[in-house]
């Protein structure tokens, strides 16, 4: 995930703040100068480092930080507030036409990702209540329109082109007509993009944007191209006077320079960030999420988020029934795999935790944890029916044939088969617990309660 390196310096630096109890002067400015390097080598534009390291500075050797009871805290208060100042305060949203369609074009450089991310957009904006129609008017690219073609078919959303021949000025002219025809309220460019900013390329870009005239411009740049990402944003806001920025990539393994930098030098905000391959892995951007994931204050309400869309509730619900019941399968623990799969990485979720020393998790082999899920996943899916909802059946013979099935072990099996009886054991306990606890509380509950009759017949 972005930022990692950024974020282990950030936590040595404030660690060290922590253990001087009272600050002077000089232990403020020596931190700065930590941060200062830590923010450099994570490809943050020069001068939002220097303007950014002033502001903090003049503001953790005041008066207010310095007097107070906890001064380290007071100092990592105020970075974690001008970090939101400087990525843009507020999220910011998607300028919705009051007459459809919403036309949004989306620009960049090539490789950047527009064509994924046109789809990933238009997939959003449907479960916001949105009818999206994807333009393909990128006629140069070999393949670009049967990407979007596809990739638009795979999410079902109609995908609208006049083919490689037509000028895109008139394919983006054109879409508009059609939406309007069809009832589509947002329509998405896919325009093209070139290896490098040319005359040729920002002469047709401004084309289609005086013949569409778009309520968004979005530039999708690379998150993992660093410096040259922003200097890419600040090029094609002179041109075009882009509304906003997508991030592509901030999942991978990228210094993260660029999203603490592109609002600053360009003015515009970062609206969304890819974070992931699937089309589902588009995050609006938060500036004050991102900011605390940087400084390894964790992100719970984008955790929750994650949850809230990725697991069924009606489910859940059910499944907290069968805890009560004892009535938990290896059926139900698979779904519950799925389920948990479906939220993402464990290394990236922990992360989100608030709390956690980010630190530590290196020593944790989450690549042998990932193995172990898939492989517990591929034995139960080689039980039948009624071994994964009765795994008391299960002999030898049976466990051979699972074995051989999943491409495990017998005793990969076995411990799958303890591990799971062992959980059920403690769930049973945990839920006899939970019932004394709530009999113990109600029987409080109604001692209270005669206390409080008892008080108002004296009164």
């Amino acid at each position: 995930m972005a930022f990692e390196g950024l974020t282990h310096k950030l936590q040595e630096t404030f660690k060290k703040l922590r253990g001087k109890g009272k600050l002077s002067e000089k232990d403020v400015k020596d931190a700065m100068r930590e941060v200062k390097l830590a923010l450099l080598e994570a490809d943050v534009n020069y001068k939002v480092v220097k303007d950014f390291i002033n502001v903090v500075t003049e503001r953790a050797i005041g008066q207010e930080v310095m007097e107070s009871l906890t001064p380290a805290q007071q100092v990592i208060k105020i970075v974690h507030e001008e970090m939101i100042k400087l990525m843009g305060s507020t999220e910011s949203k998607i300028n919705i036409s009051p007459k459809p369609p919403t036309v949004i074009m989306l620009v960049g450089l090539q490789g950047a990702g527009k064509t994924t991310m046109a789809a990933k957009l238009a997939l959003h904006l449907r479960k916001n209540n949105k009818h999206p129609l994807l333009v393909a008017a990128d006629i140069y690219r070999p393949a670009a329109i049967k990407q979007l073609q596809i990739l638009g078919g795979q999410i079902d959303i109609p995908v609208f082109t006049l083919g490689d021949k037509v000028n895109p000025v008139d394919i983006a002219k054109a879409s508009l007509e059609y939406a309007k025809k069809n009832a589509k309220d947002i329509v998405i460019i896919d325009t093209a993009g070139r290896l490098h900013i040319d005359e040729e390329l920002m002469l047709e870009l401004e084309g289609i944007k005086k013949e569409v005239n778009p309520d968004e411009i979005l530039l999708v740049v690379d998150a993992m191209t660093g410096q040259d990402a922003v200097n890419v944003a600040q090029s094609f806001n002179d041109k075009l006077d882009i509304t906003g920025v997508i991030l592509t990539k901030l999942d991978g393994d990228t210094r993260g320079g660029a999203a603490l930098s592109v609002k600053a030098v360009t003015g515009k905000p970062i609206k969304y960030a890819g974070v992931g391959e699937k089309l589902s892995d588009l995050e609006i951007f938060y500036p004050d999420r991102m900011a605390s994931r940087i400084l390894g204050m964790g992100d719970i309400l984008s955790l929750i988020e994650k949850a809230q869309q990725a697991i069924d509730e009606k489910k859940a619900l059910e499944m907290q029934q069968k805890l009560e019941r004892q009535e938990f399968t290896l059926e139900d623990f698979l779904d519950q795999m799925q389920q948990m799969k479906k939220l993402g990485p464990l290394k990236d979720l922990i992360k989100m935790i608030p709390g956690l020393d980010t630190s530590k998790l290196d020593d944790i082999d989450f690549e042998e944890n990932e193995k172990e899920m898939a492989k517990i996943e591929a034995i139960i899916k080689s039980m039948t029916k009624e071994e994964r909802r009765n795994p008391s059946i299960i002999n030898s013979s049976r466990k051979k044939r699972i074995a051989k099935g999943s491409g495990t072990t017998i005793q990969d099996v076995n411990k799958l088969l303890n591990n799971f009886e062992q959980a059920r054991k403690m769930m049973k306990q945990f839920s006899d617990m939970q019932k004394h606890v709530k009999k113990e509380n109600l029987n409080f509950s109604l001692l209270l309660f005669k206390n409080k009759i008892k008080k108002l017949n004296n009164f």
